[in-house]
């Protein structure tokens, strides 16, 4: 009876968790019959009512003249005054060929054969092949499909009624693979931008490689992310980017492996823990919430101390005084006699942790929480959802390498299309300085 217990309880935990995960189920029950609209308020409480802005140039005006009766009641009907209206709307767009007369000749010295190129080519094929997407359509279905998640059959029906121009699914995949091949030494200095960054905020998630678990790590800069796909989630994969002897601070969850880079000081995610906190809350009976109540006070006490210490209201020296008060807290809180499994299965991981919980105090570069590297996995999830993942380890290669430069653009906030279209011009593959190394946390 008690083995039936133990497991009820444990199907019971996981149902709890799965429902709070960013892959929950479709549908979390009937929704509320009078909902609020969350952070907003009625009438001049919200502030200013926002509004499209006049255009600044117009390229077309029309009339829109008066009826010569009125539609009610058939009547004269006299002009008063006139307002004007603004549409803002897409032209039409029709593909543009460009046909380029490659000359061919030979050495006349050593008789080897010799082709021309102009700058705007994106490839030296002739024959079966010289017929080829464009740079700027490459670049919209590289951002479609890696930036904003839409399947190959989408990409190709939008490119088909939308634009007028015609291309498989297949074609389309050929083309990626190509721009990530010109794009894989901008990814190598991607990398090494990581490895040389003082602070990094890595974290993983599950991804499928022909229909096998893989998985999808991010690691962020302020400047930059870096996406990589691998076999595992290991020290020796978190490796492969980081560097085994990375140095710096890493912003992370939990997760153990991080723990094996012993040359670098971490700070622990507090949102993780302020949530495992609350979960534990929720499902305590009676005495069980004592021990996860006085994580969660610690925890808040050490982000309301930070964020005085920002506003000027306590001094650097103070902030060691609460600093190191917080850590006697701590301590204290790890020996307490715990007999409930939870509990003690989250004072067990907290003595784990108890040197990287906070870091952050009095380091400005440092945030409490990995939450930029969640941001950026949550575009994957997405993508996974929609498509699933990739069919093969090269579709994995190009998926890591064009989202990570489509990312690390839009933390710029630089147009990726003429960066893109660049490297598809290339004569050979480009490496593209990106980033500068060293910079500080995300904020």
């Amino acid at each position: 009876l008690g083995q039936r217990v133990a497991h009820l309880e444990g199907l019971l935990e996981e149902a709890r968790r799965s429902a709070k995960r960013q892959a929950a189920p479709f549908s979390k029950g009937e929704p509320d019959s009078a909902p609020r609209r969350p952070g907003r308020r009625s009438g001049r409480a919200y502030g200013r009512k926002a509004r499209r802005p006049i255009p600044a140039t117009v390229d077309e005006t029309i009339d829109a003249p008066l009826p010569n009766a009125c539609p009610s009641c058939g009547g004269g009907v006299e002009l008063k005054a006139v307002a004007d209206q603004y549409q803002t709307d897409i032209p039409p767009v029709r593909p543009r060929v460009l046909r380029v007369r490659v000359e061919i000749g030979n050495c006349r010295q050593c008789g080897q054969r010799v082709q021309g190129r102009d700058p705007r080519q994106t490839s030296d094929a002739l024959g079966a092949a010289a017929s080829q997407l464009g740079p700027r359509a490459v670049a919209l279905a590289a951002d479609m499909n890696k930036g904003l998640g839409l399947p190959y059959g989408k990409v190709k029906s939008i490119f088909s009624s939308h634009f007028g121009l015609d291309v498989s699914r297949g074609g389309l995949c050929t083309a990626l693979h190509r721009l990530a091949r010109q794009g894989q030494p901008t990814y190598d200095g991607l990398v090494e931008a990581i490895r040389a960054s003082p602070v990094v905020s890595p974290d993983e998630t599950g991804w499928k490689v022909a229909g096998h678990l893989r998985w999808l790590w991010a690691f962020v800069v302020p400047q930059a992310t870096v996406y990589a796909i691998f076999d595992g989630r290991g020290y020796d994969e978190a490796a492969l980017i980081l560097g085994p002897d990375f140095a710096g601070t890493l912003v992370r969850d939990g997760w153990a492996p991080y723990r094996k880079f012993t040359l670098a000081e971490h700070q622990s995610c507090l949102a993780h823990l302020l949530r495992r906190c609350r979960e534990m809350i929720e499902a305590a009976d009676r005495g069980q919430a004592r021990f996860p109540h006085a994580l969660r006070r610690i925890l808040l006490a050490a982000l309301l101390l930070r964020d005085r210490h920002g506003r000027g209201e306590i001094s650097d020296h103070g902030l060691v005084v609460a600093k190191g008060r917080l850590a006697a807290r701590l301590e204290r809180l790890l020996g307490w006699n715990v007999t409930h499994k939870p509990n003690g299965a989250l004072r067990k991981h907290l003595r784990n942790e108890q040197a990287h919980l906070l870091t952050f105090l009095g380091r400005d570069d440092v945030p409490a929480t990995n939450f930029h590297a969640e941001q950026a996995i949550r575009p994957a999830v997405v993508n996974r959802k929609v498509w699933g993942g990739n069919r093969t380890w090269r579709g994995a290669q190009t998926q890591q390498v064009l989202a990570s430069i489509l990312r690390t653009l839009r933390q710029q906030r630089r147009d990726p299309y003429p960066i893109l279209e660049r490297l598809l011009r290339s004569p050979e593959p480009a490496r593209l300085e990106l980033v500068t190394p060293g910079n500080g946390p995300p904020r």
